[in-house]
């Protein structure tokens, strides 16, 4: 078989052969591909390849525009493919880890005051830092769909009133939060005292294990099942997404989360902890996604921070509470606590203004934001803090 359809492929043998990519920095995984087709006649396509691998394959994606699969693959194997018509390119599998650090006006509606709240609720509803009390509409987050994509949730923490859902696994073979950083992200995007919108729908998406590792394979898994899922829930007023992840930049990450952002879902992604340019990360350095990167309670950019023109906004990211694995809560600090900040604005926002396009909504997040309020950047970094656009804020 493996003869025949070498024989099939001897009359293309002229046209150039598909890239194969390799991580410039991060951990690559030796002998494990990410082969990403062209669109055209996708399902015959993927079966072809597959024909050719020893292995099972880990991820099969089929999702818009973004298709194909990951496998462990041979070098010889890798050769065939890359001549193989209708492959785009392949790229080397990589780990991801989850994203800790070391260290206009709306219409005022059904506002409310939550008083000792954690300084960064306080702070996204404030023109001035300092304050301890988080002024929002009672109906942020109605009728939205805010998906977390990392260690899993904990869904039956109290915290979340029967609000959140498992969905899906791409990790590893366990249906729980067993790191408790899927869980503190979640708190913050809408549990009922330490989340910006109070009243979404949260949904667990597995893609990091218990160590809070991944690989680019089954992140773009749980990227395309977030893209899929989306068109079939009931999300009134639109869906969001959390990605408190990242690794070396990697073309098909990217790819995939744009193609999810194209079906319709906002993606909050937080720019990575390295102190450096986040145009170098992945999902950071994907264009149509919104970057966050973090800052602390004194309205500097955090040091572990990344930077750059791909960061879209900033939000409080430095000693977070929020919820946590065994129903209790933890204290921790991070680009990764400084995104679903984010995501739970967009979702706040959405249910307070109705759904909007992805590209809407970054653009309606980004008039909201506080401009000139935080120290410390670097050239070519955007000043914009986040801001839940409380009318009476002082």
């Amino acid at each position: 078989m493996k003869l025949s359809l070498l024989l099939a492929l001897l009359p293309v043998a002229l046209a150039l052969p598909a890239p194969v990519i390799v991580p410039r920095a991060g951990t690559p995984i030796p002998g494990r591909y990410i082969v990403k087709l062209k669109n055209q006649n996708l399902e015959n396509l993927i079966n072809t390849a597959l024909k050719l691998l020893k292995k099972d394959p880990t991820h099969v994606y089929k999702f818009g525009g973004f298709g194909g699969f990951s496998a462990d693959i041979t070098d010889d194997i890798v050769e065939l493919l890359r001549n193989l018509p209708g492959v785009d390119y392949i790229e080397q599998d990589a780990v991801v880890q989850a994203n800790l650090g070391v260290e206009a006006e709306l219409e005022k509606k059904a506002y409310t005051t939550q008083s000792s709240a954690p300084w960064g609720l306080a702070r996204i509803s404030s023109q001035s830092r300092g304050t301890t009390s988080y002024t929002y509409d009672t109906s942020g987050g109605e009728g939205t769909c805010s998906y977390i994509i990392d260690t899993g949730i904990q869904v039956n923490h109290p915290e979340f009133e029967g609000r959140a859902t498992w969905l899906a696994n791409f990790a590893d073979t366990s249906n729980t939060d067993g790191n408790g950083h899927g869980t503190h992200c979640a708190g913050t995007v809408g549990s009922k005292t330490y989340g910006v919108a109070k009243k979404t729908q949260l949904y667990a998406v597995k893609v990091l294990d218990a160590s809070g590792s991944g690989t680019n394979s089954g992140v773009i898994a749980g990227i395309n099942f977030v893209a899929t899922d989306a068109r079939t829930r009931s999300c009134p007023n639109g869906a969001v997404a959390n990605m408190s992840l990242g690794g070396s930049k990697s073309t098909a990450v990217n790819s995939a989360a744009a193609n999810a952002v194209s079906a319709g879902v906002f993606f909050a992604v937080a720019a990575g902890n390295s102190a450096a340019n986040a145009a170098n990360y992945s999902p950071a350095s994907e264009p149509t996604v919104y970057t966050v990167g973090a800052t602390d309670s004194s309205d500097r950019l955090a040091t572990f921070s990344n930077y750059g023109t791909s960061v879209d906004i900033l939000a409080p990211g430095v000693s977070i509470l929020s919820t946590w694995i065994g129903s209790r809560t933890n204290t921790i600090s991070g680009t990764s606590m400084a995104s679903p900040h984010v995501a739970g604005l967009a979702a706040y926002i959405l249910a307070l203004e109705g759904k909007k396009t992805p590209a809407a909504l970054s653009s309606r997040l980004t008039a909201l934001s506080l401009k000139s309020k935080i120290t410390g950047l670097p050239s070519g970094t955007v000043n914009n803090l986040a801001f839940n656009g409380n009318p009476s804020a002082s």
